[in-house]
């Protein structure tokens, strides 16, 4: 095996490991101790271990790479994991099953790795640059919707941005007969346009550990993003838009976003 090989079998480890202890949280919610961050932002001990833990299990075997986390934070460097233990926190502490293990690793600047577990439905997504994108072991690959009145589209939503101008886009999605969905959570929503069950997904405002593991999936499974990590996006977050690659023109247009 070379190094992206090691390094793939060990984050499948570290992310099913993370999800585990995720769900035994998620099962055990009324002793959940939950901080609030900011308006419908939440963080919980379940975050913080599940992030100490991958972490951990990473640190060992390559002690010499960076992480970035949530929870945790860090520093950019060329081997960088970066984590979120559970993204769609505030369907977690709400008892709402969606939500998943996020994790990406990234080598001079370029997303190598990416996972995303799901561990009320027990999927793993998973993507290797240039060796595609699988569903627990099975290729997956992007919608093949070609009519933006056809299209299902997950739809997510940022404080960070005007309330305005997110419900005038939601607008003109619906006055162009697209249908959209809000599961509160990226990193799936990504993993549902990767494996075609949505046709695109958008947001106005991501933070990097949300969406890096779903960037990489939707590119190998044959879909169209935006340059997401332009500017300085891993430390702030941006824009996000991706689809199955027929929808890039219309969905680009009418939410403004490139």
């Amino acid at each position: 095996m070379n190094d992206l090989d090691v390094r793939f079998h060990a984050a499948r480890a570290a992310v099913l490991a993370g999800g585990r202890l995720a769900r035994r949280y998620f099962d055990n919610l009324d002793t959940l101790q939950v901080d609030k961050k900011g308006p419908q932002d939440h963080a919980s001990a379940a975050d913080r271990e599940v992030e100490q833990l991958i972490v951990d299990l990473l640190g060992r075997a390559f002690p010499s790479d960076g992480f970035f986390g949530e929870e945790g934070g860090g520093k950019a460097r060329d081997d960088l994991w970066v984590i979120d233990p559970i993204d769609g926190t505030t369907n977690f502490v709400h008892g709402l099953p969606a939500y998943c293990v996020s994790l990406a690793y990234l080598r001079g600047g370029h997303v190598q790795l990416g996972l995303i577990y799901d561990p009320p439905a027990d999927e793993l997504f998973s993507a290797r640059r240039g060796r595609g994108a699988t569903c627990n072991d099975a290729t997956i690959r992007v919608s093949g919707c070609t009519q933006i009145s056809d299209a299902l589209v997950g739809v997510g939503f940022s404080y960070r941005r005007p309330v305005r101008s997110f419900v005038e886009a939601t607008e003109r999605l619906l006055d162009a007969h697209c249908e959209f969905r809000r599961s509160g959570s990226g990193a799936l929503g990504m993993a549902h346009v990767a494996c075609g069950r949505l046709d695109g997904y958008w947001e106005q405002h991501i933070n990097s550990w949300d969406v890096l593991a779903g960037l990489l999936l939707v590119q190998e499974a044959g879909g169209w993003t935006n340059d997401f990590l332009s500017g300085n996006a891993l430390l702030e977050g941006n824009p996000i838009l991706a689809c199955t690659p027929a929808l890039r023109e219309p969905l680009s247009r009418l939410t403004g976003t490139g």
